[in-house]
């Protein structure tokens, strides 16, 4: 598929061309891990900024001129310098002669925040992308059109505009000074050039790790360059490598069909476009009016809350200037009863009234007010109350009101949270809301059996309590059914839309707890348990690695077997886990107590594959007599797959054909693996706990008390399910 080439403007790609840690055009950028890139500059700060001014001096294949220069830095001079000198400044533990690059060198990408190790090399193992480079030097061009790229050989004065440049040189010239400095006949006139430019990249892209090799192959793992070197005794040892030829041609292909894809939606785009543009234009005048009419509301409580303020104090002033104007007519009465002032005074000079009948007129009204005030000051008592109790203002509702207040709007539904919800008997529920929501009172969670009352009417939904945090419990669900369950928030009284519907399938049987047991048949040597009793992860020990240094035969390595702690010996029962994608071998199971006391007293080489029930090993009568007297009944996983065994009289395959197809026996690994064990019926199965599909089942000997087993080989880990331990935590 061609495409037409120069179609696009240079100067239209720019927001390609921006670094997104210093937002300007890429200088020297680095591909990392993650496939966006850097300037070099600014990965380098970075990696000061994270690692407290330790960084790679040494960045090769990454700087201008030759992936093998160096950034002209003196602070970088001088951390040379002290390497090369044995430096006690960069000797400290961490670090490693011959480069400031700390050991363990972690950092962010900018890019899509994911961390990215760069290993004990830091940013000598990036690749210098020297496409962007170009594109970027042709948008700097178009850009300063105008700016002519001078001779780097003419002398000043009289420089000259260049008129090609030499890649393998690494300068521009004029047609003069080509001339001069690449003469017919000598071995500079073969050298290769191009218009002027001020970009010279290398001929043959290098391996940053092996600096004298090509990169002639593309790891589909890494998904980078690699060298022969690389795959042979390298990082890519083990990983799937193609030719650069073919990865060139598939890349370029896919690339090119995408582009294609784009430009033939063009208009779809450009509708898309304007719907868009015309989404901003409303939402930019929504959000306008709804500020304005916010601001109003507001405006409308500071009125409100002003004109209760100027009532409230004015009720305060006036009461005051009443108890004030009573207290003062008190002082000014009580002043009156003092001698030679007011009543007493006025009552001495009438007393000096010689003519009866004058001072009997005067006299009577004058002792009656006398007489009241000797009576007022025998029970005296303020006129007014100074305590202005009655006028305490309590806000605390009002204020709580005030903090609670918020938009009226239909809040945004809910999502449920998928990867952290789980369904056994009991279903224990998560969701989430959106990030820019805002907070809401509480939730609902609605739940229904599948199959029950399909109407339209809803009756058959459930609905849980109130529930005001992310997650809630739903018990009482029946075994081996569909469930669907959806979420709804309330804010101010008002629901949002119900969540989508999720579907999940519960247990054949009522979820069985227990923790791994320590004490039966534990070796401590291989196998590391948690705290909590919930994790065992198989590693090998320094007493094995140096058995094996001594075996000089091949041998068989050993399964180190762990059972739970809490047995079954009745009723049907269901427990799942999860096993690390990595691990090597783990067999996964039940066993029997009656057998596994003579089991651990009479151990067999349970690591040779004729002792293997579901290795389809072959060997006889022997072999029969061992399966009935072992105490255990396994299934086998490792490195990403589900070994099923070939289907007999006591068996079945539930998920693929039982034609006994080698291939067909061995399916993907889930994610959650589960294990029911019917006692009463004697048999047991295994299941994707994620789907709840049975993928084999087979007859099991329920003789005495049945326990959950498992068996590590090499590197492995399983983590038990978190309802399949709650209840024995909790105990």
């Amino acid at each position: 598929m061609q495409l037409k080439s120069g179609t696009v403007p240079v100067k239209n790609i720019e927001r390609e061309l921006i670094c997104p840690i210093c937002k300007e055009l890429f200088t020297h950028p680095l591909i990392l891990p993650c496939q966006h890139s850097v300037c070099h500059k600014c990965i380098r700060e970075l990696l000061m900024l994270n690692h407290d001014d330790s960084f790679d001096a040494g960045s090769e294949c990454s700087l201008p001129g030759s992936p093998r220069s160096r950034v002209p830095s003196p602070s970088m001079e001088r951390l040379d310098r002290l390497v090369r000198s044995g430096g006690g400044s960069v000797s400290s533990p961490g670090w490693r002669r011959g480069s400031v690059t700390p050991r363990i060198t972690t950092i962010p990408c900018p890019g899509c925040q994911h961390d990215i190790d760069l290993g004990e090399r830091g940013i000598s193992m990036l690749f210098r992308n020297f496409t962007l480079e170009n594109i970027v030097e042709r948008y700097r061009q178009a850009a300063r059109a105008a700016v002519a790229i001078m001779c780097n050989v003419c002398k000043p004065p009289q420089v000259q505009e260049a008129t090609k440049s030499c890649m393998d040189c690494k300068a521009s010239f004029c047609n003069e000074c080509f001339k001069l400095n690449h003469p017919w006949g000598t071995p500079k006139a073969q050298h290769e050039y191009v218009g002027p430019t001020t970009n010279f990249r290398p001929k043959v892209l290098m391996c940053p790790e092996h600096e004298m090799e090509k990169v002639n192959m593309y790891c589909e793992v890494c998904k980078r360059p690699v060298c022969h070197l690389c795959k042979l005794g390298g990082a890519h040892a083990n990983h799937k490598v193609t030719s650069m030829s073919s990865a060139y041609k598939i890349l370029k292909e896919k690339l090119a069909k995408s582009i294609h894809y784009l430009i033939s939606k063009e208009d779809q785009v450009k509708a898309q476009i304007t719907g868009l543009e015309s989404l901003i234009n409303q939402t930019e005048e929504n959000g306008q009016l709804a500020e304005r009419r916010a601001n109003e509301h507001f405006e409308r409580l500071f009125e409100t809350l002003q004109e209760r303020k100027t009532e409230m104090l004015r009720s305060i002033e006036q009461s005051r200037s009443r108890r004030l104007d009573q207290l003062k007519g008190q002082v000014e009465e009580y002043q009156g009863m003092l001698e030679n002032s007011g009543l007493v005074g006025y009552a001495q000079e009438v007393l000096k009234e010689t003519d009866q009948s004058c001072f009997v007129q005067t006299a009577k009204q004058l002792h009656v007010r006398i007489q009241k005030a000797t009576e007022s000051l025998r029970t005296f008592h303020p006129a007014a109350d100074p305590c202005f109790d009655e006028f305490v203002l309590e806000t605390s509702r009002e204020e709580t009101l005030l903090k609670e207040m918020c938009f009226g709007g239909v809040p945004d539904p809910p999502l449920i949270d998928l990867s952290s919800s789980r369904v056994y008997n009991e279903a224990n529920i998560h969701w989430r809301l959106s990030e820019d929501s805002l907070p809401t009172d509480h939730h609902v969670l609605e739940y229904r059996r599948q199959g029950e009352g399909d109407g339209d009417d809803g009756s058959t939904w459930r609905s849980t309590e109130r529930v005001y945090g992310p997650s809630t419990s739903v018990s009482g669900l029946e075994p081996d059914c569909l469930y669907s369950f959806r979420v709804r928030s309330s804010r101010n009284s008002m629901f949002s839309p119900y969540s989508p519907e999720v579907t999940f399938h519960t247990p054949p049987a009522p979820a069985f707890g227990f923790l791994f047991n320590d004490k039966c048949g534990f070796s401590t040597e291989r196998l590391i348990l948690n705290k909590r009793r919930d994790t065992v992860e198989s590693v090998a020990g320094m007493g094995f690695l140096l058995a094996a240094d001594r075996v000089q035969t091949g041998s068989y390595l050993g399964l180190d077997y762990i059972i739970g702690d809490t047995g079954i010996s009745q009723g049907r029962h269901f427990w799942a886990f999860r096993v690390e994608p990595y691990s090597f071998l783990i067999k996964v199971g039940v066993a029997s107590d009656t057998k596994l006391v003579e089991w651990f007293h009479n151990p067999r080489d349970t690591s040779s594959p004729r002792y293997d029930h579901d290795s389809g090993h072959d060997s006889g009568s022997e072999d029969t007599c061992y399966e009935l007297s072992q105490p255990f009944t396994l299934l086998t996983l490792g490195m990403g797959k589900v070994f099923i065994p070939k289907a007999s009289s006591s068996s079945s395959v539930c998920s693929v054909s039982a034609a006994g197809d080698h291939g067909s026996r061995i399916l993907p690994m889930p994610q959650r693996m589960g294990i029911c064990l019917d006692y009463d019926a004697c048999r047991v199965y295994f299941y994707d706990a994620d789907s709840m599909r049975c993928l084999y089942e087979r007859q099991v000997d329920c003789s005495g008390t049945m326990y959950p087993a498992f068996g590590l080989m090499g590197s492995g880990k399983v983590q038990l399910e978190d309802f399949s331990t709650a209840k024995r935590l909790t105990f």
